[in-house]
């Protein structure tokens, strides 16, 4: 599928087969990659028979960067980079470049990135000596480590992560946090020791693990009747996140549906965390909330819960530091319904959420409410602002099993409430068909950036806007089975728009027939037409 740029995207697609690539539009890509003057590498490992996890902290010593690559050389021809994290990576021979992904490009002077993989050794483990960012060799000092555990046996599989400890037939359980891997499963004990084949249960493993820690969740379902919560002081650093990951090729299923109605499935009050790849379902409240900051949560589903899917707001009545430059992303929500059916949204940062939330390449569709919820309210004041860009929309409203229930907003994405001024940025999004508005300010008298996005057959307007200062540049409208009044926009719109007034602008065409969507393998969100 060929790539294409963000002002051309709506105006070269091709006709009635048209694919939409949102993760080839480029709405936010970053600024091109810099010389650093100055740099750091820490290189350490936890070494086994055949393998080795290697976690990586850049420190940038030079003017701050926004884009960047990590290149070293390999000194055994038998060392190889496996699964990694945190950066997308490529070897050639001997020689590895590691580059960054979209949540981790910038660093300031000063600061740290960590990044990890694991990989694999025939010969020998020996750590590379020279690393470079940005073609410039990193002069600080290069650390090197012993390995924190040993297997007893070579294992039979190559394995993704050193144990913890070595298995024995009676396993004592470790209290004292590691840095390697630790696995857990649905039949995991707390007293296990948290290997592979001798796996423990989450609510252990969330005790033990340290600051660049993994806990891997071994595929299946996991069930519970209470609430699973990081709490704030289990957080990770800014180069050393802890990681929540679903076991590579298999997918563990959090299944909160023996609880309470009020109850919140997993709740992350923890900052610098990443959580990768779980399914998070039937929880009597949100699936997930979400009150740390800085946390990244990728390729993740929130599905059939209580309330809101996933929704970001403070920890605690008492706490005024409200969640911050948090990033959703290739995530998924659908099918959240409340008693009331007037609450759960597919994704929502609102009423107590701060600046600099990011969701991207995320696909809300068929909750009983929004799409996604942004509301603000006097009592709380104004949330910080967030940024929407190269998401999807549909279906809300309506589950996907027919019900609905006329207590829901039932919008795309709703950016406010109470006329409390929000300078949100929404930008690269496609809301479809669903059960009220496609794009609404929702009395947010704000300064929103609003651009590059496609509104289709929404059951009311496709865009709608009463009051504020808004941009909007090279937004879309299209009707091609439902008919509504004409969009409403207040703001500085000039005429790169093609909002609908009666009929459909030339853009349209690209946008009729039926509409599907899927995740390409880097993350990225693909919305077809036709």
């Amino acid at each position: 599928m060929r790539p294409i740029t963000r002002r051309a995207r709506v105006a070269r697609l091709a006709a009635a087969t048209a694919a939409v690539p949102l993760a080839a539009a480029a709405f936010a890509v970053a600024a091109p990659a810099q010389a650093a003057t100055g740099c750091a590498v820490t290189y350490t490992t936890s070494d086994w028979q055949g393998g080795f996890t290697a976690n990586i902290t850049i420190q940038n010593l030079g003017s701050a960067i926004n884009g960047w690559t990590l290149t070293w050389t390999f000194p055994d021809s038998g060392q190889k980079v496996g699964q990694g994290w945190s950066a997308t990576y490529s070897q050639s021979g001997q020689n590895v470049t590691a580059k960054n992904v979209d949540y981790d490009a910038a660093i300031a002077t000063g600061a740290s990135v960590g990044i990890g993989f694991n990989g694999t050794w025939t010969t020998s483990n020996p750590k590379p000596t020279t690393f470079k960012l940005n073609g410039v060799t990193c002069t600080g000092s290069t650390t090197t480590s012993t390995p924190t555990a040993t297997p007893t046996k070579t294992p039979t599989s190559t394995p993704t992560a050193t144990p913890t400890k070595s298995p024995t037939s009676t396993p004592t359980p470790t209290t004292t946090p590691t840095n390697g891997a630790i696995y857990v499963s649905p039949s995991g004990s707390s007293s296990a020791a948290g290997t592979k084949s001798n796996p423990t249960t989450l609510e252990t493993a969330l005790t033990r693990v340290a600051a660049g820690g993994t806990i891997y969740m071994l595929g299946g379902t996991y069930k519970y009747s209470e609430t699973i919560t990081v709490q704030v002081s289990n957080s990770g650093t800014s180069g050393a996140r802890k990681t929540l990951s679903a076991y590579p090729g298999e997918t563990p299923i959090l299944d909160f549906s023996a609880e309470a109605v009020g109850q919140r499935g997993l709740v992350l009050n923890g900052s610098y965390w990443h959580v990768y790849g779980i399914v998070v379902q039937k929880a009597g409240d949100n699936g997930i909330y979400m009150g740390g900051s800085n946390n990244v949560i990728e390729r993740v589903v929130t599905r059939q819960n209580a309330d809101t899917g996933l929704q970001l707001g403070r920890s605690g009545s008492s706490n005024s530091n409200w969640p911050s430059n948090n990033l959703i992303v290739s995530s998924e929500s659908y099918d959240n319904v409340d008693p009331s059916g007037e609450n759960a949204d597919g994704f929502a940062a609102k009423l107590t959420s701060g600046s600099g939330n990011v969701f991207r390449y995320d696909v809300s569709h068929n909750n009983i409410d929004d799409g996604w919820d942004l509301y603000t309210k006097a009592e709380t004041g104004a949330i910080g602002p967030v940024t929407i860009e190269n998401s999807l929309s549909y279906g809300n409203g309506t589950l996907t099993n027919g019900t609905q229930n006329t207590n829901g907003d039932r919008n795309g994405f709703k950016l406010g409430g109470e006329n409390i001024a929000v300078n949100h940025t929404v930008r690269g999004n496609i809301a479809y068909q669903n059960g009220a508005t496609g794009f609404t300010y929702n009395k947010n008298p704000g300064s929103m950036t609003v651009s590059d996005n496609v509104s289709i057959d929404n059951k009311n307007r496709n865009f709608y806007w009463g009051a504020g200062s808004s941009t909007f540049r090279d937004n879309t409208s299209c009707r091609f089975n439902s008919s509504s009044p004409n969009d409403s926009i207040v703001g500085n719109a000039d005429g790169s728009n093609q909002f609908w007034t009666g009929s459909n602008g030339s853009r349209c065409s690209s946008y009729r027939g039926a509409m599907h969507w899927s995740f390409a393998s880097d993350g990225h969100l693909v919305v077809n037409f036709g």
